[in-house]
Formats: C-alpha cells, structure tokens, sequence
C-alpha cells in the first residue's frame, strides 16, 4: 500500500545537530523564491496586491528560508521578535512553559502556516517553535510587514486575519481541553488535522503523526497512558488504523460524531 505523506521532506547532507542554544539560524538556502510563485500562498499569504510598488515588496517579502533539522529550534521564549515565519517543509510544534516550570505542546505546526505571531504584542516570542522533522521556513522580516500593511489595504486585512485567526486557534484548543472529554479531545485532534491536510492537497484520511503520543498528550492535556488506550480504542471500533505514526481515518464521520454528538 502506498502511504501518502503530508510532507515531502528534503534530504540534506551532515550530522544531526544537537538543541542550539539560540535560535538556529546557520543553516540557510541562499536561494530565496518570490511569495507570487510559492505552491502553498493561497493558504500562508492569498492577497491581491494592485499596487505595483507593493507588489514588488511582496515578492521581496522573504529574505531567507531556514532549513532545520527535527529538534533543531527555531526560537525560544524570549528571545526578540524580529519576524514572522511560513512553514515550507515539514512541521513544527510550538511549546510553552506553564507557571510551575511544565512545558505543554501549544501547536502543531504544517506547511503553510505561519508561527511567530505570539511576539508581536510585546516584542518577543512568548513559546519554543521545534522542528519535528527536517523542515523549512521561510522567514518573513516584520518591519517589511508592518510598511506592507501600511501601502496596501488587502495585504492589511490579511495581516488581521491572520492575528484572528491565532487567537481564535488558541481559543478553540483551550474549549477543547477545557470542556471535552478525553476521546472526544483526540477524535477533535484527528478530525482537525484532516481538514487541514485536505486543504493543502494531501490527503484527508492518510497521513503521517510526527508528534509522538507524549506530545499529543501534553497538547490535549491528556495522560500518555490515556492518549495510547484512546488509540488502541479507536482502532478496535474502526475508526481508524494505526501502523506506527501512519494514522487513516476509517470513519471520519463517526469521529465527528463523537465530537459534536447529535
């Protein structure tokens, strides 16, 4: 059976690098492709710039793209905020240290999402942003950004959208956690990445889980032993198939069900 993958990852030559203790910033491709012709702008930056001299920034928007190997980080918490950055390849999950020193997954980061946006309020990043994979981000300077908005209204309101749509992301995950059951956090997590994976032309019912069990349930806010019964239980009932970190839905719309029962 051919598995389809949700990301087609780059092999690139050396060591695997240990955690840095910045922001790993060394490893980059010199080549810089334009926004206007990036495969994944409909879902990271799907404007219409009419204005020619912002247009031309636009296509200047990126100046770097960051290649990382899995573990590598990105940025840590509190350390300045300087840009915005689009997944390209792979993934990333973002972490946050809780009150009594407890890191807890805050994302799950795919190709064409945009992480960073928690240090534009007070000038640094408020979370940890680590490779799960080999990956690339394309690193999108905010002072460009800002004088973006400024000359061009859709660019603006797809600025706000994007703020928005953080905030609304975060929210839900916090509902999830805070009103739902245990199997109907996880059925929600299932449910949600096949609808973003479906929106970047993968598929919806076939994918591969970098996050490990622990990871999951640190972002669901769920027990290990209890995210691995959820698993092993939702592969009894058929809901779906498990082989390693290959995940298929078998019954999306039993999972659903058991989100939103009617």
């Amino acid at each position: 059976m051919q598995v389809s993958t949700a990301v087609r990852v780059r092999q690139y030559p050396g060591p695997q690098p240990a955690v840095a203790p910045r922001p790993l910033l060394r490893d980059v491709s010199r080549e810089v492709a334009s926004c206007a012709v990036c495969t994944l702008r409909q879902i990271c930056m799907p404007v219409d710039i009419q204005n020619a001299e912002a247009k031309l920034l636009f296509e200047r928007l990126v100046t770097t793209r960051i290649r990382l190997r899995k573990g590598d980080v990105l940025f840590r918490a509190g350390d300045r905020f300087t840009a915005l950055f689009a997944l390209r390849v792979g993934s990333l999950k973002t972490v946050t240290c809780t009150d009594d020193g407890t890191e807890q997954v805050s994302g799950y980061h795919l190709p064409g999402e945009i992480v960073g946006v928690d240090g534009v309020g007070n000038d640094a990043y408020a979370c940890q942003a680590v490779a799960l994979e080999d990956s690339e981000v394309c690193t999108l300077p905010f002072d460009r950004i800002e004088r973006l908005a400024r000359d061009d209204a859709s660019f603006q309101r797809r600025l706000y959208r994007l703020l928005s749509s953080a905030i609304v992301r975060e929210r839900t995950v916090t509902l999830v956690v805070a009103t739902m059951r245990a199997e109907q956090r996880l059925a929600s997590f299932l449910v949600d990445l096949s609808n973003r994976y479906h929106a970047r032309g993968y598929s919806s019912t076939e994918f591969v889980l970098r996050m490990t069990r622990e990871e999951i349930g640190s972002h669901l806010g769920l027990k290990l032993e209890t995210v691995s019964r959820l698993f092993s239980r939702f592969a009894e009932e058929r809901l779906i198939g498990v082989s390693g970190r290959v995940i298929k839905l078998l019954d999306r719309a039993a999972l659903r069900q058991l989100v939103v029962p009617g």
